[in-house]
């Protein structure tokens, strides 16, 4: 019995090559996945937090990878690993490198000449960055844990609330994350910008 998953609106369905790199080969429901999958970011979380970065380290690819990797690395064989497939969401695999390195070097740009205000930049990295969408599975996830990282260790700020809601199921805070990417996808940042400080 393979692994069934049922997707929510906004989630990018996980490839029958990527499925085949789950590591726990019991795991067989989406509610399975999700707990194993948030106790590896809690670990992640933990790893973060318990540890300075310097601005340099945390906007490179290395950073970038390393961290999905601790956030998904016991669950899945390619964390870390940029994705071989196209999906229904980000560039063109072969485009990820580059517009990931476009990415990191347009934030240190922003926080060496104050472009935007210090949310400002770590939410547009968290949007650009799920829209380049470089892991099989996890971005979203990712993307707020990298905008987590920015405001604590980059502007000496609080980390991002998110609602404080749950976005494993449907559900208003859903919704409202939904909405408020969509929102930003179109150049419009303010309600992204309340939302993580809600």
């Amino acid at each position: 019995m393979g692994l069934e998953l049922e997707y929510l609106a906004g989630q990018t369905p996980i490839s029958e090559d990527d499925k085949a790199g789950l590591l726990i080969p019991t795991i067989s429901t989406k509610s399975e996945l999700d707990e194993f999958e948030q106790k590896n970011i809690e670990q992640a979380v933990q790893w973060s937090l318990s540890r300075r970065f310097r601005q340099e380290e945390i906007l490179s690819e290395r950073f970038v990878r390393e961290l999905h990797k601790r956030m998904f690395g016991s669950v899945w064989a390619w964390a870390g690993e940029f994705r071989k497939t196209n999906t229904n969401i980000g560039v063109d695999k072969w485009q990820i490198g580059v517009e990931l390195k476009n990415l990191l070097e347009d934030a240190g740009y922003w926080i060496t000449n104050e472009i935007f205000s210090p949310d400002d930049i770590a939410l547009r990295f968290k949007h650009r960055v799920v829209c380049i969408h470089c892991f099989p599975n996890g971005n979203g996830r990712h993307s707020r844990l990298m905008a987590d990282i920015i405001s604590e260790q980059v502007f000496k700020r609080p980390h991002f609330t998110w609602g404080t809601g749950d976005f494993s199921g449907e559900g208003k805070t859903r919704e409202e994350y939904i909405k408020a990417v969509k929102t930003a996808d179109r150049g419009d940042y303010a309600l992204l910008s309340a939302f993580a400080r809600s």
